[in-house]
Parts: structure tokens; C-alpha cells; sequence
């Protein structure tokens, strides 16, 4: 994407994820904003917005079926029903990944991974997207987070359409720095 799309893609984040009225757009229950009105309100044309969603790498934008309606498909600060799908024990890998920036890691070893500004702590299967994620914040950290242990003590998890894990809280017994 060149800069003008990186540019729109951060603004359509802001909107779907945390301030759609900052652009005078109401967001439906689930997250949906019209395709249209959007188009108009941000303004962004239809081919650049159908760019950023089939471009972005990390899959944060989707289509409603008809095609209609966009959403962001996790990292809400408001609240929004996504429909997340549940993950049962046999679909929960052992481990996960959580990137942060060194700066942030005294605070998690103390009192946990909690999340912020977000409604979930977002965790990755693998450890290069959690990488690239700790890298975005400062120096890079990842975390090992023991997902099934967490699991077996009553944590849930949920996973979203674009395939990150989400909890409410990692605590301290769940972290390993290194492993």
C-alpha cells in the first residue's frame, strides 16, 4: 500500500474500531458501518477501501455477506457483539504469543496482561506475529503465554475471524518471559 492507503487504513481503524461518530457514522450492534455512507462521510473511494481490506495482512476489515457493511474484526474499544467463536480445549493451541515493548514489561510481570484501552488482551499462535506487533510499541518483547494452563484454571478464549486470540486478563502464572 502506498501512503495515502496506510494514511486512510489507520483513519478506517479509528472509525471501526473506537470513534465512528467522530465522522458522524452510527455503528450497528455488531459492529457494522454501511459500505456507502462510509465511503462518503471518511471519504475514501469504494477500489481504495476494497484495497485496504484485501491488502492489510493482518485481515482487520471485513465484508458483511452482501457486501454492504464493513467492520473491524477485533481491537474494539467500545462495545460491539462480534459473534466471536468460543475456543474449546481440544482447539486451544498449548501456547501463545503476546508482543509488547520492553518499556510495558515491569507492569505485566507485576500485574499481569490486562487489556488497556482494548476489550481483550490480543494473543498470537505464533511468535513472529507477536514480533512484529511488540515492534510497532517500542523495542520488542514476546511473551509465552501458557494457554491451556490458563484455560484449565476457567480462562476463556475466543478467537476472531482473522485468527487472533482473545481473553479478558493474562495473569502473572501464566507468563514466561523466555521458553
Amino acid at each position: 500500500m502506498g501512503h495515502n492507503e496506510v494514511s486512510k487504513s489507520k483513519f478506517l481503524s479509528l472509525i471501526l474500531r473506537h470513534k465512528p461518530e467522530s465522522i458522524g457514522i452510527e455503528m450497528s450492534p455488531e459492529g457494522y458501518v454501511d459500505v456507502s455512507l462510509l465511503c462518503k462521510l471518511m471519504p475514501i473511494d469504494k477500489e481504495v477501501l476494497d484495497k485496504i481490506v484485501s491488502e492489510d495482512v493482518k485481515g482487520r476489515y471485513s465484508y458483511s455477506d452482501d457486501g454492504k457493511y464493513i467492520r473491524a474484526n477485533q481491537g474494539h474499544s467500545i462495545d460491539v457483539d462480534l459473534g466471536l467463536k468460543e475456543v474449546s480445549s481440544s482447539e486451544l493451541p498449548e501456547l501463545l504469543y503476546h508482543g509488547t515493548a520492553d518499556r510495558f514489561l515491569e507492569s505485566i510481570l507485576i500485574k499481569g496482561i490486562k487489556p488497556m484501552s482494548r476489550r481483550y488482551v490480543h494473543l498470537s499462535a505464533d511468535r513472529q506475529t507477536a514480533y512484529n506487533v511488540g515492534k510497532r510499541h517500542g523495542n520488542p518483547v514476546v511473551l509465552t503465554i501458557l494457554a491451556r494452563r490458563l484455560y484449565e484454571s476457567g480462562v476463556r478464549f475466543w478467537v476472531s475471524t482473522n485468527g487472533v486470540y482473545l481473553t479478558k486478563y493474562v495473569p502473572i502464572f501464566a507468563i514466561e518471559l523466555f521458553g
